[in-house]
């Protein structure tokens, strides 16, 4: 039997030649694998934009539904799904019936006296143009002839010293701040000078700023809070909108800074009940109330994970377990169940998740987003303890959207008192909007109320008697 004895290592020689072409070709393939990312990168650039999957739709060079098969892809309802065509207009429903005759009394073919069969009923849907109206008010003056003094009538619907009715004043600043009609689309409309309509914006705020604080304390109390900041210019100046809303409170800040004063300028420093829901942005880090991370911020990481090295095997296993987690953590909300089965559901999608992100794992990307689990698991998953705790901050994301429409519209406020005064506006009315079906008939029914009573409470006035 022959054996064979290993060579010591000692007994190793190297060849000079063979380990410089392996040096070669190890600094060949760490330059390939550089110039394939650089590639990869450019790629995305090119289709999605300059911050991949975050980037804004306003800046997406290539949108998806502007490609040719999604245009030619056809519409309406899919086979053997009920249909939500118009229905007919009941009598009761109408707000104006219009009787239209001119049907002919004879025919025109044989000369046959027409006999009467009753109406045939016919649905239009009519607008009445924005514009402004002219009034001449013609005020009643009585005069005491005992203590000389002169009384003038108090006309209903304008304040006093105000060219601007009631209405009138609801209109522009719901169509500016809710609906983004632009100020120099509604001075050509109302034939009203735009200098005016600012100063009439202006004097409204002042109105309905006392209202803000009660706001900031119903914010403070909610069970769920968001919050998220956007950029906004005022007097050319670089800046930020902040966002602090639930779903009945919308509260707006315009700050030339993004640091962390304002958050707290808005929570306080005093503990608070509940949950804030934000993505990972450090300003929130030190909020005095439990904080929840928004799991879609998580999933664009995961999935720019993918992108950044498809081939990697180790990071298409992590995105194909984690991705329909999240999904799922995110969704589970909608589902309709029991809390008990609902927190049954969310306690096994964290055990999930938890397994995934304890994994070992070698690629830094994979082992970032495992980190951020494991050391802010605190932040993770708040979401499973009450349904009304959501994975993800659309909330915020949505109403923010209106706001940065606006800002590619005017390019932000034009003066730093603009921006108070959006700031006190747009929180007002977001609120109202989310509060009532009629924010105009609401807001100028507040504003006559305060010509008969210039002393009443301006938040009951709007908002009713509500005691939060």
């Amino acid at each position: 039997m022959i054996t064979f004895r290993p060579r010591a290592r000692s007994d190793w020689t190297v060849c000079k030649e063979c380990l410089h072409k392996q040096q070669t070709i190890d600094r060949l393939q760490e330059e390939l694998r550089r110039v394939k990312g650089k590639l990869r990168y450019q790629e995305r650039t090119a289709k999605e934009g300059p911050f991949g999957s975050s980037t804004p739709s306003s800046k997406v060079p290539l949108k998806a539904n502007s490609l040719e098969e999604n245009q030619a892809r056809k519409g309406g309802a899919k086979p053997g799904h009920p249909g939500h065509g118009r229905k007919p207009l009941q009598p009761a429903q109408s707000e104006r019936m219009v009787p239209v005759h001119g049907c002919p009394t004879t025919c025109p073919d044989c000369g046959t006296p027409l006999e009467s069969r009753g109406v045939q009923r016919r649905t239009v849907l009519d607008a009445q143009p924005l514009k402004s109206e002219k009034q001449l008010l013609l005020l009643d003056l009585k005069r005491c002839p005992k203590c000389r003094r002169t009384f003038r009538a108090q006309p209903a619907g304008v304040l006093p010293k105000n060219l601007f009715s009631n209405r009138l004043v609801s209109v522009v600043a719901i169509e500016h701040y809710l609906h983004g009609r632009t100020l120099g689309q509604l001075q050509r409309q109302l034939g009203i000078g735009y200098g005016a309509l600012i100063n009439a914006l202006h004097r409204l705020a002042r109105r309905l700023q006392p209202i803000i604080p009660r706001l900031v304390r119903q914010y403070r109390a909610a069970v769920v809070k968001h919050a998220d900041e956007t950029g906004w210019r005022s007097d050319g100046r670089g800046g930020y909108t902040w966002l602090f809303c639930t779903p009945r409170v919308s509260l707006f800040r315009f700050r030339s800074s993004r640091s962390a004063k304002v958050a707290r300028e808005v929570l306080g420093t005093q503990r608070l009940p509940g949950t804030l829901v934000v993505d990972r942005y450090s300003a929130y880090n030190k909020a005095p109330c439990a904080i929840q991370y928004c799991y879609a911020h998580l999933a664009r990481d995961i999935e720019d994970l993918q992108k950044d090295d498809p081939d990697d095997p180790e990071v298409n296993r992590f995105v194909e377990t984690a991705l329909p987690q999240l999904a799922a953590a995110m969704s589970l909300r909608q589902l309709n169940l029991s809390k008990r089965q609902f927190r049954q559901q969310a306690a096994a999608l964290r055990q999930d998740l938890e397994t995934t992100m304890l994994a070992p794992a070698a690629h830094p990307g994979v082992q970032h987003i495992q980190d951020l689990f494991r050391e802010k698991s605190q932040r993770m998953y708040r979401w499973t303890l009450d349904p009304r705790i959501p994975a993800e901050n659309n909330r915020a994301e949505r109403e923010l959207r209106p706001l940065v429409i606006a800002r590619k519209v005017s390019f932000g406020s034009q003066s730093d008192a603009g921006a108070a005064t959006r700031e006190v506006l747009m929180s007002v009315l977001a609120t109202l909007q989310k509060r009532t079906a009629d924010p105009l008939v609401t807001l100028t029914a507040a504003l006559d109320a305060l010509v008969t009573n210039p002393q009443a409470n301006i938040y009951r006035l709007i908002f009713g008697s509500d005691t939060s």
